[in-house]
């Protein structure tokens, strides 16, 4: 792809977090920049102060005849009418192009015309120019993701950074850092086995569980549709993979003679970089990764286990980069975080509110005992926000499991997800949960509410509200707009 010859870019789903980011960047290419979206959001205000043309609603007539590049989201259906649109117009194209060019001539090339991309098979075609890191997993990409792009960056080698939350850094624009180095460090969601579409020579895989039912059969699907991901690895690549998790693990007992490297990471002792030594106090996480018998301390400001985790993938990364460890050190000792992971939000009357992106139980079972680590001696409430009535329907005993260590729990009700919802699964609400956890020994003499929106949820929350609590705003939805 020739980003030099595109002057007009359209995006369809354009205020989704990661697809945003692409518009960014072709403003800062100076293209001239187009966006359509349902629902107007603090993305679109944003990037429609920055000088792009919004839509806010699906339309044929939005695509103008001299588009050059047209880049729709995963959240799109296939009979959007501007993707629509856009096939038409590339047909009319390649026709044109047809009569001026004899078809067997070596100049006539109808991918060197082609006009729509999806984000990701964008991402794939930026991936193939560059050194390309692909944060990969179930949980954690997020953060990972902005830990290793804050070390590229302190360590001088002015990285592209593409990463699906917000980053409160000065050089960085929220979900996306313009650069013009070598290497591009880019989020690799696994949803419709997305990262197919990219070809990095480095890829990290943080964890692996059941998620996105709605596209994959079942675990094994998905586990199949890693490795396949991860045999893209080139002949001088580098795979660096959580041992620790039992789905990996799997994994990589199938991979048999690879081409590429692998070094593991985890607490086992099988792992090449092992993680030792783990002091957590309130406020403060100390750890030791050992290496060839070699032992370096980090220190991070943020909560979990699950952050070391995401830490040491960063760390082994950068190592491998030529990153100093010095440099590395520092960046994660002053790493404060990032959007909706377990981010401090506010207080009131005593309470401390957090805001977190946790949707799957391991996740929200990992973000609970973050906040009796970090704040301990504080009563835990949750307000959970399941997403997609698919997931909360298959995954439905193991969130019953999730909340056991929770003081006082409300569930609102399930975040319906647009476009993916499935007509059989409408009858699923989260008041079916909250009627089998109240049968839990654990909520035996503990309260479990059902809130029907976000305003009865606050409600809820400020009734009961105590000087000492400590209160998780938890889900992939809207909940974090639940303002007390």
């Amino acid at each position: 792809m020739n980003l030099e010859k595109i002057k007009n870019v359209h995006i369809i789903g354009i205020g989704g977090i990661g697809i945003s980011a692409i518009a960014k960047m072709m403003l800062k290419l100076g293209k001239k920049v187009s966006g359509s979206d349902i629902n107007s959001s603090e993305i679109i205000k944003d990037l429609k102060n920055r000088g792009v043309k919004i839509y806010l609603k699906h339309k044929k007539e939005n695509l103008s005849a001299d588009v050059d590049l047209i880049i729709y989201s995963s959240a799109v259906s296939k009979n959007n009418p501007e993707l629509l649109q856009a096939k038409k117009l590339q047909a009319t194209r390649l026709a044109l192009r047809a009569k001026r060019v004899c078809l067997c001539s070596p100049c006539f090339a109808g991918e060197a015309d082609k006009l729509t991309y999806s984000y990701f098979e964008f991402l794939g075609e930026l991936s193939k120019e560059k050194f390309t890191v692909a944060v990969s997993g179930t949980n954690g990409k997020s953060t990972t993701t902005s830990m290793l792009g804050l070390i590229l960056e302190a360590a001088k080698t002015d990285p592209i950074i593409i990463v699906g939350s917000k980053v409160n850094q000065p050089t960085w624009e929220e979900n996306f850092r313009m650069g013009s180095g070598n290497y591009f460090v880019v989020e690799a969601c696994e949803y419709q086995a997305n990262m197919l579409n990219l070809y990095p020579q480095i890829i990290v895989l943080t964890n692996i569980e059941e998620d996105h039912l709605d596209y994959y059969k079942d675990i094994n699907d998905i586990k199949k549709t890693f490795q396949k991901y991860i045999e893209k690895l080139p002949q001088n690549g580098i795979l660096i993979a959580n041992i620790d998790d039992k789905n990996i693990k799997l994994i990589l007992k199938k991979i048999k003679k690879p081409k590429f490297e692998i070094f593991t990471f985890g607490q086992s002792k099988k792992a090449d970089y092992q993680i030792k030594n783990i002091i957590k106090k309130p406020g403060l996480i100390k750890f030791t990764i050992e290496y060839n018998k070699i032992g370096e301390k980090f220190v991070l400001q943020v909560p979990g286990l699950f952050n070391i985790y995401n830490a040491t993938a960063a760390i082994i990364v950068a190592v491998k980069i030529n990153a100093s460890l010095n440099v590395i050190k520092k960046v994660l000792k002053n790493f404060k975080g990032i959007w909706r992971r377990f981010e401090k939000v506010g207080e009131k009357n005593g309470a401390i509110i957090i805001s977190d992106y946790a949707h799957t139980p391991t996740a929200i079972q990992g973000t609970i005992q973050a906040a009796k680590d970090f704040y301990p001696n504080r009563r835990i409430v949750v307000a959970f926000q399941p997403h997609h009535r698919d997931r909360t329907k298959k995954l439905f005993n193991d969130f019953v499991k999730s909340f056991d260590c929770v003081d006082y729990l409300i569930l609102s009700e399930i975040f319906d997800v647009a476009g993916r919802e499935d007509k059989k699964n409408k009858n699923i609400s989260s008041n079916d949960l909250v009627q089998v956890i109240k049968k839990r020994l654990a909520f035996k003499n503990k309260q479990v509410l059902y809130a029907k929106d976000l305003n009865e949820t606050k409600k809820l929350i400020l009734k009961n509200l105590e000087p000492n609590d400590l209160i998780l705003l938890i889900g992939a939805g809207d909940i974090y707009k639940t303002k007390l």
